[in-house]
C-alpha cells in the first residue's frame, strides 16, 4: 500500500509531523553533520562567490550605487531556485517509497535546515567563558554574533548572548519548521537559502571591503518577509510559555529595533526573563527590567528548549492523529 493510500486526505502532513519528529531527535542526539555534507555550507559557498561579484568594492568617496541591486536580486533568485529544485527532486524521488521511510529520509535531510542543538551549545558556552574572564566571553560571543564586541562589559555579553538566543530561536528553529509545514523540504530550504543569504548579504554600508547597500537589500527584503510570521509565532510562543509579565506591550517593545522581525523573540525573552535588553545606541527592550545574571541565560535556555519541546510535541501529536485516522 502506498503512502497516500495510508494517509488519505492527510497526507503529507502525516508524513511532514512524523519528519520534524525525526529532526528534532537527530539533532538532539547528533547534531551538525559534518561540514562537507550541510546543505547550510554550500549555500555560504554560492553565496560567497556571488557576493563578489555583486557587491561592488566600498568607496569611501562614491555614493552607493542602486545598479547593483539587479544582479544582487538575480544572484538570490538564482541561488533560491537551486535549492527550491533540489529539494523538489529529492522528495519526488521517494513519492512511492511507505510513509515511515518517507518520514526517515525527510526529517535526516530536514535536519541540516535547523540548529537548536548547536545553538544552545553555543549560548551555554558564552556564559561558561565569561564566568572564566570578560575577555573568554568577549572572544565566544564573537563567534555567535556579527556585532563588535571588543567594548562590551560583561553585562552587555550577557544581554547579546540571550538576544541571540531568542532571535535564532526564531532563524534557527521555528521558521525552518513553519515553511517546513506550510510547503515540505523545498519550502524550508527556501527559507534557510533566505537566511544565510540575508546574514551574508543584508548589510547596509560596507562589510568586508565591499557596499552592500544596494546589493545586499534584495536579500534583506526577502528575509524580512518569509520571518514575518515565524518570528511573531515565535514571540508568542516565548511570551507565553515564560508567562511574560506585561504581554500585551510586546508589539511595542519589538518595534524599537530596527529590524521588522528580530525584535519579536527578543522582546518576548526580555518580558519572560523581567530583564533589560538591548544594542548601545541602538535600541533598547524592557528598560524597567533588571540586568541579567548568570542565571538569566540558564532560564533564557530552559525556555527556549520549552518551545522546542512544544514543536516536536505538537509534531508527535500531528503524526499519531494522522495514524488514528489510517482506515
Amino acid at each position: 500500500m502506498n503512502a497516500v493510500a495510508e494517509f488519505p486526505l492527510l497526507w503529507p502532513w502525516a508524513v511532514w509531523a512524523a519528519a520534524i519528529v525525526v529532526a528534532l531527535l537527530v539533532d538532539l542526539c547528533w547534531g551538525e553533520p559534518p561540514a562537507r555534507w550541510h546543505p547550510v555550507v554550500g549555500m555560504g559557498r554560492y553565496l560567497s562567490f556571488m557576493g563578489r561579484r555583486i557587491a561592488p568594492l566600498a568607496d569611501a568617496h562614491a555614493a552607493p550605487s542602486a545598479r547593483a541591486f539587479v544582479p544582487g536580486a538575480v544572484a538570490w533568485c538564482l541561488g533560491a531556485a537551486c535549492v527550491v529544485a533540489l529539494a523538489a527532486v529529492l522528495v519526488g524521488a521517494m513519492a512511492t517509497w511507505t510513509w515511515w521511510l518517507q518520514a526517515l529520509v525527510l526529517g535526516v535531510l530536514l535536519k541540516p535546515l535547523l540548529a537548536w542543538r548547536m545553538l544552545r551549545d553555543e549560548v551555554r558556552a558564552v556564559e561558561t567563558a565569561l564566568g572564566e574572564s570578560l575577555a573568554a566571553g568577549r572572544e565566544r560571543l564573537a563567534m555567535l554574533v556579527s556585532r563588535d564586541v571588543s567594548a562590551l562589559d560583561a553585562a552587555q555579553v550577557r544581554e547579546s548572548a540571550i538576544e541571540s538566543l531568542a532571535e535564532n530561536l526564531n532563524d534557527s528553529v521555528v521558521a525552518p519548521l513553519f515553511w517546513f509545514a506550510i510547503a515540505g523540504l523545498p519550502g524550508a530550504a527556501l527559507y534557510r537559502f533566505a537566511n544565510t543569504a540575508d546574514a551574508m548579504w543584508g548589510y547596509r554600508g560596507e562589510r568586508g571591503g565591499r557596499d552592500w547597500t544596494w546589493a545586499g537589500k534584495w536579500a534583506a527584503r526577502a528575509d524580512d518577509v518569509l520571518s514575518w510570521l515565524p518570528a511573531r509565532l515565535t514571540g508568542a510562543l516565548l511570551g507565553l510559555l515564560g508567562a511574560a509579565r506585561g504581554l500585551g506591550t510586546l508589539p511595542a517593545q519589538a518595534r524599537r529595533t530596527p529590524s521588522p522581525n528580530s525584535g519579536w523573540p527578543m522582546a518576548a525573552m526580555a518580558l519572560a526573563l523581567d530583564v533589560r535588553l538591548g544594542k548601545p545606541g541602538v535600541y533598547e527592550l524592557h528598560g524597567a527590567g533588571r540586568c541579567p545574571q548568570a542565571a538569566d541565560t540558564t532560564q533564557a535556555l530552559r525556555l527556549a528548549g520549552r518551545v522546542v519541546a512544544l514543536l516536536g510535541l505538537a509534531a508527535l501529536l500531528g503524526a499519531a492523529l494522522a495514524w488514528r485516522s489510517t482506515p
